[in-house]
């Protein structure tokens, strides 16, 4: 799938694991050309991405499903206004992809001629855990699909009980794999209680899952104290810390709410002194 003639166009900031690994250093280190753009998808025009889809002959698109859904709220226009005939590979990545949103990107976007990739992973994962293989794997809207090379996914119970065959649970990596993360700076001791404290054995992810009869997982979503706002995780501690920092705020809570783009939004609910 890698010739020198592509061109891969990921729309992850450089600061972003994401961004960094498949903007940059991914696609330069196999000798392709990667665009690279500053903006946002919707400006000047809804039709910009698909405009630089156009002018660059792009053949890998990797983007977000908040990118996604927002481009499909202006309708299908914007997007077949454009010669899009270069695209081979689309790619998600970021937060689980809603079927309906996984289907407009297969069928509008890529014209039903390219293969859509829903990739998991972390940063702490360096790379793809979860994700299909191009035209190899059969897809299902919605899924990561299959465990990538070397990697051994288990689903656990709340008791650390793993399960076998069709289930929903926390998702954990049973196997350490080269790209793991293997501390956090400065504070090893976090890195050991974040990770492995609450399934002894396992790398915990922090994020739910569910394996159907085909084997096939499906990521449902976080299951710890972050929340995952347009494909980034923030913290509801970190971000109740910054209320309370100020002094008119007594206590605050910070929870998640549900958006139609971003797929959820901090929410607080603050006491103040007066």
């Amino acid at each position: 799938l890698i010739e020198r003639r592509n061109a891969c166009r990921c729309t992850a900031d450089c600061g972003w694991i994401t961004g960094h690994s498949y903007l940059v250093y991914g696609p330069l280190l196999n000798g392709l050309t990667s665009v690279i753009f500053e903006g946002i998808p919707t400006y000047p025009t809804p039709s910009r991405m698909w405009q630089i889809v156009e002018k660059y002959k792009v053949t890998t698109l990797y983007t977000a499903p908040t990118a996604i859904r927002a481009l499909m709220a202006f309708g299908n226009d914007y997007v077949l206004g454009s010669d899009r005939s270069s695209l081979r590979i689309l790619g998600s990545v970021g937060e689980p992809i809603n079927p309906s949103a996984w289907r407009w990107f297969h069928s509008v976007a890529g014209g039903k001629q390219c293969a859509v990739v829903d990739t998991y992973w972390q940063t702490e994962t360096g790379g793809h855990v979860i994700t299909p293989l191009p035209g190899a794997i059969p897809t299902k809207p919605g899924s990561a699909t299959l465990p990538f090379f070397g990697i051994v996914p288990a689903i656990l119970d709340a008791n650390g009980r793993e399960l076998e065959g069709p289930g929903e649970g926390n998702l954990c990596i049973k196997y350490a794999w080269p790209g793991i993360c293997r501390s956090v700076f400065g504070d090893h001791s976090r890195y050991v209680s974040t990770y492995f404290s609450s399934f002894p054995g396992y790398f915990f992810t922090g994020d739910g899952a569910r394996r159907d009869d085909d084997g096939y997982i499906w990521i449902t979503g976080r299951v710890d104290d972050l929340m995952n706002v347009s494909g980034h995780l923030l913290s509801t501690a970190e971000i109740e810390s910054a209320l309370v920092s100020d002094g008119e705020v007594v206590e605050a809570a910070v929870v998640a709410a549900p958006h139609d783009i971003k797929g959820s939004f901090p929410y607080a609910f603050v006491s103040l002194k007066n």
